[in-house]
């Protein structure tokens, strides 16, 4: 008898964070995305998923990303700035079919006035932000309760 493979999450992210670990540290700390992967695919290893890792500088990457990896269970998306305007990326994201939780790294709220609105954030099952790249960390762990409850097929 073989089991099945686990089921994956997608972890995607948006412009300039390819750059993480030299990209203004003192706003997104000195943790690389590669090490951001990493713990990400440790906390869902342990709770019986996959991880698959994305990420693009433009928004029609992202939006094919998503197209691609239509048969995830969940998400978890960090935008960068797509996040104010990237109305293509959030019918992409309303056309996703399993739940997914936005990610930024600094508490965007906290920033310049443009930050304060995201086009993204009321498609999602929820926001993390201003945890540093713990933040994936906490996303990933709330993905997994959400799924545990729900199943994968709700939002």
């Amino acid at each position: 008898m073989t089991t099945a493979p686990p089921a994956d999450v997608l972890l995607l992210n948006g412009p300039n964070l390819g750059t993480l670990g030299t990209r203004e540290p003192g706003v997104y700390g000195t943790t690389t995305l590669a090490q951001v992967e990493t713990a990400v695919a440790a906390r869902l290893t342990a709770a019986g998923y996959g991880l698959r890792a994305e990420q693009h500088d433009g928004e029609g990457e992202l939006i094919r990303s998503l197209q691609r990896h239509r048969d995830t269970v969940a998400a978890i998306v960090n935008p960068g700035a797509l996040m104010i305007a990237g109305w293509s990326l959030r019918d992409a994201l309303a056309d996703y079919p399993a739940p997914w939780a936005e990610v930024h790294i600094s508490n965007v709220w906290a920033r310049e006035s443009f930050r304060h609105h995201s086009v993204l954030s009321p498609l999602a099952v929820g926001v993390v932000a201003g945890f540093g790249t713990y933040g994936y960390e906490l996303a990933a762990d709330a993905l997994v309760r959400r799924l545990a409850e729900t199943g994968p097929d709700e939002h």
